[in-house]
């Protein structure tokens, strides 16, 4: 009797929805929260560059750089205070680099941060945050690679961001970096980003709706047991790398499967895995192949040569907004949903 009490509304809901549908929807939905969208920027307002994270030594011409761009976009610029403070490895202490990038997100009149470079030390200044004034007025966070730490706690605070090109990323000429540049000023400025990817045979064909998480491999990884690990049920992961062994990649994505990470993951978005090493014992497969063995348990789709991470071409990327992604071998298409 109990029993059947339990499998008829069961059974209703797989009847009416279908059993494809009930269980691709009702993952996400227990699962996705709905992210707020900080305001896109408009001529006039103002971005603040901070440095978070790594020391900016003879960087003062990129940062300047970086202010005379926004500025040809009708944009205000603000630079904090310690840019560029140092600290041995770091953009000036930790004490330092926490306080510029708290003004930044307690500024009302501030409508972005702009992350000026990445390297190590945001894990440093996370616990230190508070978002207390940040929900009043929220803003963009922008940056890569180390900044992913931010992205994910800004993410399990409840707010999108952006995953893009930072100051240092800039060239000499802006001309060797179109598609970072105009991508970045499509996503702060609220234009629709799609993309269309290069196939491979290496793709895992399928198509998914849900939204985008993820950043740097290293640093989803040390952020596990932590409270600013994301969780990634109903949601599609994008990962990229740079400076390591295969094994290396090998073990965190182990560790991330043995963690639960992709139990109930819609998808998975490769970027770039660049400059890797080459170890004295041969792996003896493609990055990409070693990607498709550890993922070998699931069946979501995998999409490769998704232009964003550690390479001159870095496409701007929402993350916490939903995209659909379209993976086949000659092609994948990537296309967020324009709020």
């Amino acid at each position: 009797m109990t029993k059947s009490i339990y499998l008829l509304p069961l059974f209703c809901l797989v009847f009416f929805f279908g059993k494809k549908t009930l269980l691709a929807q009702d993952i996400q939905s227990k699962n996705t929260q709905i992210l707020i969208q900080p305001p896109y920027l408009k001529a006039g307002d103002t971005v603040a560059i901070v440095a978070p994270s790594g020391i900016l030594k003879n960087k003062t011409g990129e940062v300047q750089q970086a202010e005379d761009l926004l500025k040809s976009w009708g944009l205000n610029v603000v630079i904090g205070k310690h840019v560029f403070s140092q600290d041995n490895h770091f953009a000036g202490t930790d004490a330092e680099r926490c306080e510029d990038f708290q003004n930044a997100m307690d500024d009302p009149t501030i409508s972005a941060i702009w992350c000026a470079r990445g390297g190590y030390g945001t894990v440093r200044i996370l616990d230190k945050l508070s978002f207390e004034k940040f929900r009043k007025n929220p803003k963009w966070l922008i940056g890569y690679s180390d900044i992913t730490a931010l992205h994910n706690q800004f993410h399990n605070e409840g707010f999108e961001s952006i995953h893009a090109l930072m100051c240092t990323s800039l060239t000499k000429d802006l001309n060797d970096i179109p598609e970072s540049i105009s991508t970045f000023k499509k996503a702060i400025f609220g234009e629709p980003l799609s993309y269309t990817l290069i196939g491979t045979d290496y793709n895992r064909i399928g198509t998914v709706t849900a939204p985008l998480v993820g950043g740097n491999l290293t640093i989803l990884h040390t952020m596990l047991g932590s409270k600013t690990s994301i969780d990634t049920s109903g949601k599609i992961l994008f990962i990229e790398e740079i400076g390591e062994y295969k094994y290396h990649i090998d073990r965190m994505l182990q560790s991330l499967k043995r963690a639960g990470y992709f139990d109930n993951c819609a998808g998975v978005l490769v970027g770039d895995m660049s400059k890797m090493r080459k170890n004295t014992t041969l792996w003896g497969t493609s990055i990409e192949q070693l990607i498709l063995d550890a993922l070998s348990d699931y069946n979501f789709p995998v999409a490769f040569n998704m232009p964003a991470g550690h390479e001159k071409d870095n496409r701007a990327m929402i993350l916490g907004r939903t995209i659909e992604m379209t993976v086949g071998k000659d092609k994948s298409t990537v296309v967020f949903e324009n709020n």
